[in-house]
Order: structure tokens, then C-alpha cells, then sequence
């Protein structure tokens, strides 16, 4: 509390209309303010001691696997082209879209499936 307060009052005033000074003033009680902070953390996209916490908690879930199929809509069409074009032509695999909360993380090099792989992964598909 003592690293965010800043962004826990504000929150508090903009969700709930409480003043974290009201703790000193004997209107609210530590109970509430613990749930009230665990409500605020669940809030994901919105909320600025959620955004202080975890950078990643600036998008919501949806934002976030919008920004998954992007990337795999990208790495089906690099890898169509690729299997697609004649000669040495040789294309720079695509870079995933950028998330909060994920510029340290090295993205991983993209690699071939062998036949095995192929094979069992259209295996996994007639059986659905």
C-alpha cells in the first residue's frame, strides 16, 4: 500500500467514491479496504494500481488473445508464402505484436514441424 498509494487512492475515489484518508477517520475499515483492493486488482484494462502492479494489466484478457491470434494469423501466412515461393527467396519471420508487461521476454524463433508432428496434429484434427 505504503509503494502505490497514490494510485490506490485514486482508484478509490474513482470506483467506489472513497476516501483512503476515511481509514484514519475511522470510516473504513481495513477488512473493507482489503476488499475493495482485491476488487480493484481483479479489474483487468482498467484501474491505475492494477496498471502500477502489472504492466500486462493495462489490456484485458480480450486485448490479449486478439494480440495471440494476430500473431498466429501472421506466422500461418509467413509460413504459406514461405512454403509457396520459388527459388532462395528467403523471408524474415513476422515479430510478435507488442504487449504491456512483455518487452523482456525474449520472443521464441520460429522453427519447422517435422513429419511426425505434421502427422499426429492432422491425426488430433480428424478426431475431433
Amino acid at each position: 500500500m505504503r509503494d502505490y498509494s497514490d494510485q490506490l487512492e485514486a482508484d478509490l475515489l474513482e470506483y467506489f467514491g472513497i476516501d483512503l484518508l476515511d481509514l484514519w477517520r475511522g470510516r473504513l475499515t481495513l477488512r473493507r479496504l482489503h476488499v475493495l483492493i482485491s476488487s480493484l486488482l481483479s479489474r483487468q484494462g482498467s484501474g491505475a494500481l492494477a496498471a502500477a502492479i502489472d504492466e500486462s494489466a493495462i489490456w484485458s484478457h480480450e486485448a490479449h488473445i486478439l494480440a495471440r491470434v494476430s500473431d498466429a494469423l501472421e506466422a500461418a501466412n509467413y509460413l504459406f508464402i514461405s512454403a509457396n515461393t520459388a527459388g532462395d527467396t528467403r523471408l524474415d519471420p513476422p515479430e510478435p505484436m507488442w504487449r504491456p508487461g512483455a518487452a523482456h521476454i525474449e520472443p521464441e524463433k520460429p522453427r519447422m514441424a517435422s513429419g511426425a508432428e505434421l502427422a499426429s496434429w492432422f491425426g488430433d484434427m480428424n478426431a475431433l
